[in-house]
């Protein structure tokens, strides 16, 4: 019963592994990308954020950005 455990164990332990570098290669993939951007001219850094927003749901995203209105005029930044 051990010796099954112990298979099952390392089975997923090479599971992971692999995804853990699979994962690397996208991530590397990721960093290409934005670099042929800057390369065209684009903000990176831009992109990044126009990225994050596209997560969101349009509710959250209207939400978050009322929200940072309101510490922006608090704070007199504009």
């Amino acid at each position: 019963m051990a010796d099954s455990a112990d298979d099952r164990l390392r089975l997923l332990i090479e599971r992971i592994e692999r995804l853990e570098e699979e994962k690397k290669g996208i991530g590397d993939d990721i960093k290409d990308v934005y670099s042929e951007a800057k390369s065209t001219g684009y903000d990176p850094k831009i992109m990044r954020q126009i990225v994050r927003l596209r997560k969101l749901k349009p509710d959250d995203r209207r939400e978050m950005e009322a929200i940072l209105d309101t510490y922006k005029n608090a704070l007199g930044i504009e």
